[in-house]
């Protein structure tokens, strides 16, 4: 995601990893750009592909740069990723800066052959895991912590008989957040970090099995959505079919996927662990609705994680639901990247008010959160400007009070405008006539019986974290 996507949405989306095996020998490359495109939402900062062909020489080519899928891929760069074995990433920095170094997947060659890794999360001991590397010889190319992950792959792949145990292995090492698609010469490996913080699945079309983020890039591969990975497991694709390793599971009580995915992260087509998107968005504006109704003319959401749960909202109190805003989507990384003090006219640039929508009502607007505030206040502005009487915030999340470290970019406590003011004084800040935050008790009822992780908003953390910001520690 770029400076200018961030001042827009005001949160930094997690990665995405995408893999694919064609069991015939088929080329992938093509079914790998478009299952990337389809988890774009989830960065767009840098992405990359790399292949090998299993039957031949297995070498592995790739190829990867800052920017959208469409702006670093075209058809001769593709046509020339010949392999059956491919995996994807798209990326937005959580750990580690926009640098070009960091795009993923990462491919490192080592004694055993070339493994290539794409991951989708944050580790909580990368810091000391990474100076143990360094002390024993090991010399960094990028400043994330996949790279950690992918050194202790290989290192461990030295004392064991697969690249299975060496990546379960590795799992015992690395603590934190983590989906990831490994290849190596023959095979493609999945694996889930045991609380399930990361969401990782498994497709399948003809002869070709898919891992993904999340279902909708299977969806838009032609796939048929097969699995979950479950928590804590490891899956390996080889020419002889599918194998798993539940060694590393914990109990289901335990587990802990991160509530976000839910609230905004995810694409509203696809289904996280048997729980629909979609579906979690309209209980969410249902929940919105029951703890703060309000006498309105009109619910609108803000594009896009706010329209579901402000159907949901609409459904709930009876109130007609209205599109008020036209968004704009063609705005890549490229755009010009405005400075803090045009973050009003970016907002422009991304949203604009749908007049005739809007005049002489009083508005409901549906939000998925309120991170520094800005964003909000300059769109409730341009609702009052196009002529609305009232305007009355739901969010569909709770108050963000503390950072995240697995892998969703909650800015510190400085900049989160709930750590130091009351909901009266956001409202008040940004202008809103009314102002209600998802009560933390009803976030259950988004993901019925799935365990989660709700840190970002109670402080109640499901590991051990650092005790400063591990962002940007490798910088």
């Amino acid at each position: 995601m770029s400076d200018f996507e961030k001042v827009v949405t005001g949160l930094g989306e997690e990665c995405g990893v995408f893999g694919a095996y064609d069991m015939t020998g088929g080329d992938v490359a093509a079914s790998v750009y478009y299952g990337l495109f389809a988890l774009q939402h989830r960065g767009q900062e840098s992405c990359g592909i790399a292949v090998s062909d299993t039957y031949g020489q297995r070498k592995v080519l790739s190829h990867k740069g800052l920017g959208l899928v469409n702006e670093v891929f075209d058809e001769e760069t593709l046509s020339k990723l010949k392999g059956n074995l491919g995996v994807g990433h798209v990326r937005y920095s959580t750990a580690g800066g926009s640098r070009a170094e960091n795009a993923q997947p990462l491919v490192i060659n080592y004694v055993k052959g070339t493994l290539v890794i794409a991951h989708n999360g944050n580790l909580v001991n990368a810091i000391e895991l990474r100076k143990e590397l360094e002390y024993t010889g090991a010399i960094f190319q990028t400043t994330i912590d996949s790279e950690v992950i992918a050194y202790h792959i290989a290192r461990e792949r030295l004392n064991v008989s697969n690249a299975e145990n060496a990546v379960k292995n590795a799992m015992m090492k690395i603590r934190g957040a983590y989906a990831l698609v490994v290849s190596s010469p023959r095979k493609m490996i999945g694996a889930r970090d045991p609380l399930g913080l990361k969401p990782l699945c498994i497709g399948k079309r003809d002869d070709t099995y898919f891992l993904a983020s999340e279902s909708c890039a299977i969806a838009a591969v032609g796939g048929e959505f097969v699995r979950d990975v479950e928590p804590g497991e490891i899956v390996s694709f080889t020419k002889h079919g599918i194998s798993s390793d539940m060694s590393m599971a914990i109990p289901a009580q335990k587990q802990a996927r991160c509530i976000f995915e839910y609230i905004y992260f995810a694409r509203t087509d696809s289904v996280l662990d048997k729980v629909n998107v979609y579906h979690s968005r309209i209980l969410a504006g249902k929940a919105l609705a029951e703890s703060y109704p309000v006498e309105a003319d009109l619910v609108v959401g803000v594009p896009d994680s706010g329209l579901v749960a402000a159907k949901g909202y609409s459904e709930q109190s009876g109130i007609p639901y209205g599109m008020a805003f036209h968004k704009n989507s063609y705005v890549g990384r490229t755009f010009i990247k405005p400075t803090q003090s045009a973050r009003e006219s970016s907002v422009k640039i991304k949203l604009n008010v749908i007049e005739e929508v809007v005049k002489g009502k009083r508005i409901v607007m549906v939000d998925d959160s309120i991170v520094r505030g800005t964003t909000c206040a300059n769109i409730i502005k341009m609702l009052k400007k196009a002529g609305a009487t009232e305007v009355h915030v739901r969010i569909s999340s709770p108050p963000f009070l503390y950072p995240c470290y697995f892998g969703t970019d909650v800015p510190s406590n400085e900049q989160l405008i709930a750590h130091s003011h009351t909901t009266k004084q956001i409202q008040e800040m940004i202008g809103a006539d009314s102002l209600g935050y998802m009560e933390i008790d009803k976030l259950k009822n988004m993901v019925g019986d799935l365990k989660f992780c709700d840190s970002c908003f109670t402080g109640n953390y499901p590991m051990e974290v650092p005790n400063e910001d591990i962002s940007h520690a490798f910088e």
